[in-house]
């Protein structure tokens, strides 16, 4: 079937990419399903960004504890972002992938620095591009990261593959059994209901700019598939209609 985006972002958190059996960073089974994921996504011609989080490595209740400034603490967050996309970057190479890791922090010797037409470029070229480094900025999350690159780069659609979770509920399914899964929903609604589908801000700048947010369960290895080809699981967030 025919995709119906032409160009995507794939948000993942840090999270998803660590070995949950010996708490190690990174396991290799997640990093080659995500390789897997961007490989069948360039089948159907679709131009694919990646933004990752670095929750496996650093989180900020962390640096409360110990005592690290606030604005350092995002820094070592970025650089946290900068290993997680080398991992990532390595496992779509096996697969024989063209993939840049462009930084919006400044670590020349391991990633390219981020500009916009540069990464456009990339894109067109048929090459996989992970935005490392967050926005470069302190007080601003991934999930901001991925909608500013969304915006920037002219892709159609935020895919938020998130772990035991297959959408947006309208509470924590783990501790309210009775929550209701939602199938479709305005950035407006989100928004007013504090739903966490991904920070205020990043929710705000997509605001008015015809946008989808795809959020569904990336444990599901046919998810990816049908999502780019418009079939209606998980959670889909448009613009206000």
């Amino acid at each position: 079937m025919k995709p119906i985006y032409q160009r995507v972002i794939l948000k993942l958190s840090g999270e998803a990419l660590a070995d949950s059996k010996d708490s190690t960073i990174l396991d290799h089974e997640k990093l080659l399903s995500v390789a897997n994921t961007v490989e069948m996504i360039r089948s159907l011609g679709v131009d694919v960004g990646i933004v990752v989080g670095a929750g496996n490595i650093w989180r900020g209740r962390l640096a409360d504890k110990i005592g690290i400034e606030a604005s350092t603490a995002d820094y070592m967050g970025m650089l946290g972002t900068v290993i997680n996309a080398l991992a990532i970057q390595s496992a779509i190479e096996e697969k024989g992938l063209a993939c840049r890791v462009m930084s919006a922090i400044n670590v020349p010797q391991v990633c390219e620095p981020y500009y916009r037409r540069k990464a456009i470029a990339h894109m067109e070229n048929g090459k996989v591009v992970i935005f490392a480094g967050g926005t470069g900025n302190p007080y601003c999350t991934t999930d901001s990261c991925a909608a500013l690159r969304c915006l920037e780069v002219g892709a159609d659609a935020i895919l938020m593959a998130k772990n035991g979770v297959d959408g947006v509920y309208s509470a924590d399914p783990r501790k309210h059994p009775d929550a209701k899964k939602i199938d479709r929903i305005t950035l407006d609604e989100m928004i007013e209901r504090n739903l966490a589908v991904m920070d205020l801000g990043a929710a705000a700048m997509l605001k008015g700019k015809h946008k989808v947010i795809r959020v569904f369960s990336m444990d599901d290895p046919h998810a990816f598939e049908a999502v780019l080809t418009g079939e209606e699981i998980g959670t889909t967030v448009t613009d206000n209609e």
